[in-house]
């Protein structure tokens, strides 16, 4: 297939491409390079892939309408798999309009190319951070979740409103996936692990949220992966049972869809550095502070229906993964 990936300089939409040229399919790949962290990363992570004779790039940025429209146009990709977005709970409270522009125009700019090139299914991150105010676990897509607690969640519970309104209005298939808390090597210098590594290995301390008491469902890249590949092979269709009397959040009368991927699994967030720390050979100076103004204090994935329905349950343990990280990052960066 021609598949178009966005984001594909990043860590996960990089590390997708990889997979999907391997098993033969052709890959046009679409970044803007913003300068939201080093971009020497997101060039070194290209370097992986852009060489391959069944891949293309574009530097491109999603909230720029005329050149979105070019490529899907030029182009012609069968399937859709859109990664690009501005990430970061905390960085959405200083800096909201960045997530407009990316996470809610760049992404109707994706669902309006998908509906007029006649795309034959459209997947899409979202995040476990839709869930927001939500207390029962394991977090189900079937619950209600219209309590963001962050501007990037609500782009994200945005992006699948309007994803269910063209599968509605157009038939688009559409599917959207609950990442949680995805962690791995080439990860972004935002990200806990990365952040906390630096500090551990220069000897200043690290700042640990809610006393360390955080508990996350970590998911390693790999399993990621796996997940996007296996729903994006899988295009929905309506549910025949679908009732606007009792109406499922995660389905529909439209070829929609929304999935968990995460390891079904919750990990107290001091468990999380003790486990690099030993990965690292050196132990950490904590600053203990308390719960950060958009943060939930745990994430825990209902995988029920992406075992249904795709067969395929993330498994890959923080020890594993925290270890494979370990190795890449002190080659990565000279440690």
């Amino acid at each position: 297939m021609k598949i178009l990936v966005t984001g594909a300089a990043g860590f996960i939409g990089s590390a997708l491409t990889l997979r999907l040229l391997e098993r033969g399919d052709k890959v046009v790949g679409i970044d803007n390079h913003n300068d939201y962290y080093d971009q020497d990363l997101k060039e070194a992570r290209l370097v992986r892939h852009i060489d391959h004779p069944n891949y293309m790039h574009v530097r491109c940025d999603l909230a720029k309408r005329v050149e979105m429209e070019y490529i899907f146009e030029t182009y012609k990709p069968q399937r859709v798999v859109n990664l690009a977005a501005q990430a970061g709970v905390r960085y959405s409270i200083e800096n909201p309009l960045a997530y407009i522009d990316s996470n809610v125009v760049g992404f109707v700019h994706i669902l309006e190319g998908c509906r007029n090139h006649d795309v034959e299914h459209l997947v899409y991150a979202s995040s476990s951070s839709v869930y927001g105010a939500n207390t029962t676990m394991p977090f189900s897509v079937h619950d209600n979740v219209d309590h963001p607690l962050s501007l990037y969640a609500a782009t994200k519970k945005s992006d699948e409103l309007m994803a269910h309104t063209y599968s509605h209005l157009y038939r688009l298939p559409t599917t959207g996936l609950r990442f949680f808390t995805v962690y791995g090597p080439w990860d972004r210098p935002d990200m806990a692990l990365q952040k906390f590594a630096h500090a551990i290995m220069v000897g200043n301390p690290i700042d640990v949220y809610n006393f360390g008491k955080h508990r996350r469902d970590f998911t390693y890249i790999d399993d990621i992966v796996e997940g996007v590949i296996r729903v994006l092979d899988k295009v929905p269709v309506p549910n025949p049972e679908w009732s606007g009397d009792n109406p499922d959040a995660a389905t529909s009368t439209a070829p929609y869809r929304l999935y968990n991927i995460g390891n079904n699994n919750t990990v107290e967030l001091l468990h999380y550095i003790e486990v690099l720390e030993d990965c690292l050979g050196k132990k950490a100076e904590k600053n203990m502070l308390p719960l950060q103004p958009g943060d939930v204090i745990a994430t825990y994935a209902d995988v029920d229906d992406l075992v249904k329905d795709v067969d395929y349950k993330p498994s890959t343990k923080v020890e594993e993964g925290i270890e494979k990280f370990a190795v890449w990052f002190k080659e990565y960066y000279g440690y």
